[in-house]
């Protein structure tokens, strides 16, 4: 269902399936995942950047997704093959860690996760850590040609009104209090505010499928729903906790605010999710 405990994986370090990644990012301080890393891990675990090993150079927004192939090809040279069992985690909340899950997933891998609670977890239930760098031979791995469940920034502004559209951006971001890194304030006309940490309980795991399942069926109202984000990453987190509930997939707009901020289209302000653009 996308999420695996910290005592289920601690019960498999050491199995040769078990891919571990640790993929710990920080918006605006390039490298500090890397360090972190370097200065404990979860035993086994490899390092894979958001920037360079998830995002293609270019595209629409920040994180654009980079071809599929080629996205295979990289993984496959950090050991992930088809008959692996990947478990990614970060100290985020799973909000990152949740990009490699979605991205592995949508192009038909069939054993990936993400460690529920993170290294937090991990620490917190007197776990080692590791200082040794993970260098795993290539492997095979077959994947999906193209990109499923996502929506652009054209065909998105078509349907704002039909499809509920969920920000998982902080509040104050969504609101326009404060923005960060993109080039305008607010969010997308029509967006309701779904943040991330709404789908953590309080010790920063996911809350139960039954919790999740009155949150989203609450925010989609019987419509098709899409996610979005600043950058398309913390996305794949409402998308996985649609997943635990047992709903329906959600669409991704990758691109996110990052790209329709930069596009001249409208920004709503406030609370208040804004009316459709006028063509």
């Amino acid at each position: 269902m996308g999420l695996v405990s910290v005592e289920d994986v601690a019960r498999r370090v050491g199995d040769l399936a078990l891919r571990l990644v640790d993929v710990r990012w920080y918006l605006n301080r390039p490298d500090e995942g890397r360090r972190a890393y370097d200065a404990g891990h979860i035993p086994g675990a490899i390092f894979l950047d958001l920037d360079a090993d998830l995002s293609a150079p270019e595209g629409p927004g920040r994180h654009p997704l980079p071809d599929p192939a080629s996205f295979a090809r990289r993984m496959a040279s950090r050991g992930i093959g088809t008959d692996a069992s990947v478990v990614a985690y970060d100290d985020a909340g799973g909000t990152i860690a949740a990009r490699l899950w979605w991205m592995l997933d949508a192009l038909g891998h069939r054993d990936v996760a993400v460690l529920d609670g993170g290294i937090r977890a991990w620490i917190d239930a007197g776990l080692p850590l590791s200082t040794e760098a993970v260098r795993l031979p290539p492997a095979s791995l077959e994947l999906a040609r193209s990109w499923p469940r996502t929506i652009d920034r054209t065909a998105l502004r078509d349907r704002l009104g039909e499809i509920a559209l969920l920000d998982a951006r902080a509040p104050e971001r969504y609101r326009g209090d404060v923005e960060p890194v993109d080039p305008a304030k607010g969010h997308i006309p029509t967006a309701l505010s779904a943040p991330t940490s709404d789908n953590l309980g309080p010790d920063g795991r996911f809350l139960d499928a039954d919790a999740l399942r009155e949150r989203y069926a609450a925010l989609a109202d019987g419509r098709t729903v899409a996610v979005s984000c600043g950058s398309g990453t913390s996305a794949c987190h409402d998308a996985l906790a649609m997943r635990v509930a047992g709903l329906p997939d959600p669409l991704l707009y990758p691109g996110s605010f990052s790209d329709w901020s930069r596009s001249g289209l409208p920004v709503a302000t406030g609370d208040d999710p804004g009316e459709t653009p006028k063509p």
